[in-house]
């Protein structure tokens, strides 16, 4: 039971690290092409604001740290479920 239940735990975390570097990749392509946009004498459709994106990209790491606590809790909790085995 232990065992299914990290295993669930390890998909889960693996699933929310998918999802932060989704995040963190489309808050760093968004930085860059304000780089790219920079040249341009208008102003872009979109507005941007540099420190959304800081905070989209904090929010990512923050996720991220997260996801790799919760994956290392399964495997804590797998390691013991084998220990209780042997």
């Amino acid at each position: 039971m232990a065992d299914k239940i990290a295993m669930d735990l390890l998909g889960i975390a693996q699933q929310g690290l998918q999802q932060a570097q989704g995040q963190f990749n489309q808050s760093a392509q968004r930085i860059a092409q304000i780089g790219l946009n920079t040249g341009q004498s208008q102003t872009p459709a979109d507005s941007f604001n540099l420190s959304d994106a800081a905070v989209s990209l904090l929010s990512a790491q923050n996720q991220y740290e997260a996801n790799l606590g919760v994956a290392h809790v399964a495997d804590q909790m797998q390691k013991a479920a084998i220990n209780l085995l042997a």
